[in-house]
């Protein structure tokens, strides 16, 4: 993506009227006579290559004449050769700076980058079957360069840009080698299996559960986290051209046998893809990375003294370290930087209010909590647990707490919130995607589906098979598919393509904001061509308002750090954890 912006002479003016994306980016700028550099946030407008090529700008810069000469040369030769008069790029044309704002891109990388991806591109135009958009040829050049120079990396794009198949135009190009192998969720072998199919026929995949390994140059060798579990010293025998962890935040606890089982792999490349890099805390990350590169960020111990406790307690410095530490080896791109045509996301969180029977239930449930006791150590967090489940259950329904099951509609507020914009939905024929985190109340929403409407909604949800899940996902995909699909939060979260809805529903609040926003780029992802709605429904007054307000907090954070909900309500005393619990009248 190029970013234009505008001088006056004196400062940045406002962003070109150009169609595309507009963003404030911190740029680093030439300020005051002596050609000083300093990073200040610029109002930009963000285009594609194929756009910057076309546009015509009155008056254009001479970065941006120069950048569209470099667009337009096929050569591959550099900008500026010395025996040409072509003035060379000024340092605005190329002001992006590091995390702590101490260096900048140069030319020559700047425009090798734009050569290099073209080349990328080109190069696999014959071998796979995708025509790559610009960021993705980067992502492929990326892969290889960082590879070459640490071992591995972490590809941490934004969900739904492409990840997959930036991955499998690497894999092209180690083919000749030895075999490689995808490790990943079960649920999503199969799915590698059909998309290296797919993109790439030239290569031989295979879902692997155990027996002789293949060992052909070609082969991609796709196994879930079980199987590696299972079979890992197996696995560890056989020399890897490449492995690839998908979802690898599965990967985030490096005691687990299953991270030992990765770590063992022997490969001359590893690379880690997620969407979420870090989920609750920064040893995750350093999980990743010591994953993949093993020297980039030391010793655990070490990572914590410099960078987590400090962090922790607040350093900005800190946090700009680690940016700048991990930049190398981790790209985390988003929608907004790269994908100008990726239409919109819109945000719409929905209070709803309990009826007396809730609010009955409610107060019930956390009296007899209280009088019991929330215990103390491991007990506490099992009691608190189970007592936030309870509350949250009767916020979706109260039969889902008292069993009485007959009836529904009238006795949620939230049910019957959701029932009117499913309603409108089904009017306009807008396919609706809601995500819930408990089975009986995706059970309870398609039985409600299927009286109030007569709809009948498949239910995704963890206890499907792989096949019975590609299955349902296949025919929600389809011009005449159901209308309305249930999913479970975390089995329906990840690896999924759903871009036929451009509604989300969220029913119940999850404590990690970044498990919602995976859900909900189930939907708005690469292939949507409307804007994406995505309503989140609070009940008022509850525990869930709380969680709401943390998702605020979180989001205000930097992208390097969340917390873990639960156990931070754990760690309160019981005062504080019952002001929380409890219902606020007052609201």
């Amino acid at each position: 993506m190029f970013a234009l912006w505008t001088w006056t002479g004196r400062g940045t003016g406002p962003a070109p009227s150009v169609h595309g994306d507009r963003e404030t980016l911190a740029l680093a700028l030439p300020v005051g006579a002596d050609g000083a550099i300093e990073v200040a946030d610029v109002d930009t407008t963000l285009v594609d290559t194929t756009t910057l090529a076309g546009l015509t700008l009155e008056p254009a810069g001479e970065s941006v004449t120069l950048w569209q000469d470099a667009v337009h040369a096929t050569d591959g030769g550099p900008l500026t050769p010395p025996a040409t008069d072509r003035p060379s790029l000024p340092v605005a044309a190329h002001a992006v700076p590091n995390a702590s704002g101490t260096a900048i891109v140069s030319a020559e990388h700047a425009v090798r980058v734009l050569r290099e991806s073209e080349a990328v591109a080109a190069e696999l135009r014959s071998t796979l079957e995708a025509q790559l958009r610009p960021y993705q040829a980067r992502g492929v050049g990326w892969l290889r360069e960082t590879v070459d120079a640490h071992g591995g990396a972490v590809l941490a794009d934004e969900m739904g840009l492409g990840k997959t198949v930036q991955t499998i135009g690497f894999l092209l190009g180690r083919a000749e080698a030895e075999p490689q192998l995808v490790v990943c969720p079960t649920s999503l072998v199969g799915n590698w299996a059909h998309e290296i199919g797919r993109f790439a026929p030239g290569l031989h995949a295979t879902a692997w559960r155990g027996g002789q390994i293949p060992a052909e140059p070609g082969t991609v060798v796709i196994v879930g986290y079980p199987t590696l579990r299972i079979h890992g010293e197996l696995l560890a025998g056989q020399h890897w051209s490449a492995v690839v962890f998908d979802e690898a935040q599965a990967l985030k606890n490096p005691r687990t046998q299953i991270s030992k089982a990765a770590r063992a792999l022997d490969s001359a490349a590893k690379i880690a893809l997620t969407g979420t890099p870090v989920e609750n805390h920064l040893d995750e990350l350093w999980a990743l990375v010591n994953l993949v590169a093993p020297r980039m960020l030391g010793h655990r111990a070490q990572f914590r003294r410099r960078f987590v406790q400090p962090i922790q307690e607040g350093s900005v410095a800190a946090a700009t370290r680690l940016r700048d530490t991990i930049e190398p080896i981790v790209l985390a791109r988003k929608k907004v930087q790269v994908a100008a045509t990726l239409p919109p996301k819109i945000h719409n969180d929905v209070l709803c209010d309990l009826t007396a029977e809730q609010e009955e239930i409610y107060d019930l449930l956390l009296a007899e909590a209280i009088d019991d006791g929330f215990g103390s150590g491991i007990e506490r967090h099992g009691r608190v647990l189970a007592v936030l489940t309870s509350l949250k259950q009767v916020c979706n329904h109260p039969g889902l707490v008292t069993g009485e099951l007959e009836s529904l509609a009238g006795r949620s507020g939230k049910l019957d919130l959701c029932t009117d914009i499913l309603a409108t939905n089904l009017e306009t024929a807008s396919p609706t995607l809601v995500f819930t985190q408990y089975r009986r109340t995706g059970e309870l929403l398609v039985r409600h589906l299927a009286d109030q409407f007569a709809v009948t909604a498949p239910f995704l949800h963890g206890g499907l098979a792989p096949a019975e899940r590609a299955e349902i996902v296949s025919r929600f995909q389809t011009e005449d598919g159901p209308p309305v699909l249930v999913l479970s939060l975390r089995a329906a979260g990840t690896g999924l393509t759903l871009t036929r809805a451009a509604d989300v529903i969220h029913f119940d609040r999850w404590w990690n904001p970044a498990v919602e926003a995976q859900a909900s780029d189930r939907a708005h992802r690469i292939g949507q061509t409307r804007t994406v709605t995505v309503t989140t429904l609070t009940s008022t007054t509850t525990v869930e308002e709380h969680i709401a307000g943390m998702h605020d907090r979180k989001a205000a954070l930097t992208d390097l750090s969340d917390t873990a909900g639960i156990a931070a309500l754990a760690g309160l005393d019981d005062d504080q954890l019952i002001e929380i619990l409890r219902r606020k009248r007052e609201n």
